[in-house]
Parts: C-alpha cells; structure tokens; sequence
C-alpha cells in the first residue's frame, strides 16, 4: 500500500494515515480481510515514529475500520466500504464547502466558482496519482 505524507499540510501525520487507509477502502484498493503492513514495516517505510502509526492504526479500529487478527496483525473489517465510503464523501464535502465558502465571501460568483473547476478538472484529468494508481 503506498502512503503519501505531508508533515506541513496542517493534517496531524496519524490523520493522513487514517484518511489514506479509509480512501484506499473505499477506492477498493484495499479489501475486506486484507492485512495492513506492521507498525514496524510503515514506521521504517515512512521514516515515522511508531506511535504515530499505532495512534493511527487505533483510531481506524476504533472507527470499526480494522479488526485485529490474532497472530496475523490487522485486517480490513468486513462492512469497511460502506463507512469508508461516506468518510470521504463527508470528508471531501466539507472541504469543497470551506474553498467554496471562501471563493464565495472573497467576491467570486457562482459561474466564476465553476468556472475555476471545470478548467481545474480539465486541468487534471488523468493526471492525478490516486491511492488506487500510486506505489
């Protein structure tokens, strides 16, 4: 599984952990059943304290995301995707409504707005690495 982190994103390291791990399940990258990588093995990839990636890992448990598989490590839960899919869904809809908000309250119009992301999405087509494409 391939992981993409930016300490100077403003996001908390163990947050781009989950989000990338909940994204990757609902893209179906990653399955039901399926092991994660050892804390270990991501904290030596990543260059990341251990902790950050246990912290990250507990939380996706906790989330009902992962379950621990004695002797094994941790695995995708079954029923993941459905959750997964309306994190990113409500994840990414705040997101959109924040820049929106912003565009909107700075002077920009309705049509300026989509205009910006109709050439933004004309811009990137096919050229964004997605967790599904990467690694």
């Amino acid at each position: 599984m391939f992981f993409s982190i930016d300490p100077s994103n403003g996001v908390a390291i163990y947050e781009q952990i989950v989000r990338q791990v909940k994204f990757a399940i609902a893209d179906r990258t990653l399955r039901p059943g399926q092991l994660l990588p050892s804390v270990r093995t991501l904290s030596q990839q990543l260059a990341i304290n251990p902790n950050t990636i246990n912290r990250a890992f507990q939380q996706l448990q906790s989330d009902g995301v992962l379950e621990s598989l004695r002797g094994k490590g941790l695995a995708v839960r079954d029923g993941a995707l459905d959750s997964c899919t309306a994190a990113r869904l409500s994840l990414l809809t705040q997101r959109f409504r924040s820049v929106i908000s912003e565009a909107l309250h700075s002077g920009l119009t309705a049509g300026d707005v989509q205009g910006i992301v109709n050439e933004m999405l004309r811009e990137l087509d096919g050229n964004v690495e997605t967790v599904s494409s990467a690694g």
